[in-house]
């Protein structure tokens, strides 16, 4: 496999092992899903490592601009919402996480075309750590474990920081009609020839 294209495989993979972590999970039962627990730390992990390759070999892609972090919204999510299911998470705390992931990624849609350049910030990586990392430990400790619970909530606060931070980014850009370089750059030479 070329070089280019392992960032991309490990965020293909990602994807791959949603339906591999549901199934491990509905297969631990009441108990701490220690496999399921893997599988999940096993994906935060490569969403680290492939935003590492990326960038190391500079072959960061448009792709995986998108990919990416969509991978982490969808893992992250089926989790809350399997845990919440099962009662392991507040519902507050899951309806905050699942309401931010669709307005961010129904957002992206609006915002994009019309020249926001999307970035992942440091706040927002972050808040993806956290949310991985406190999600992780629900998972593997018994239901009822107060600890993982304060971490999750912090994932939480992080996480809607993270997304004041996109909107009130989107709407300066939008607003002011600066989009990303790249697209000015074509509008200029557009209205030049």
């Amino acid at each position: 496999m070329p070089r280019q294209q392992v960032p991309n495989a490990l965020t293909i993979l990602r994807f791959a092992a949603i339906p591999v972590f549901v199934w491990l999970y509905v297969e631990a039962g009441d108990g701490p899903a220690w496999w399921a627990g893997v599988v999940f730390g096993l994906a935060a992990l490569t969403d680290q490592l492939d935003g590492w390759l990326a960038r190391r070999w500079r072959v960061e892609s448009q792709f995986g601009r998108i990919a990416d972090p969509l991978a982490d919204r969808l893992m992250i999510g089926v989790a809350v919402l399997l845990l919440w299911l099962d009662g392991r998470l507040p519902w507050p705390a899951a309806l905050i996480v699942l309401a931010r992931d669709v307005l961010l990624v129904a957002g992206y849609k609006l915002v994009v075309p019309r020249g926001y350049d999307f970035e992942v910030s440091t706040l927002g990586k972050v808040a993806t750590w956290m949310l991985y990392f406190s999600l992780a430990c629900v998972l593997v400790t018994a239901k009822g474990t107060a600890w993982p619970l304060w971490l999750f909530w912090l994932g939480v606060a992080l996480a809607v920081a993270a997304a004041g931070q996109y909107v009130l980014k989107a709407r300066r850009e939008v607003g002011e009609g600066h989009g990303s370089p790249a697209r000015r750059r074509d509008e200029q030479a557009s209205s030049r020839g």
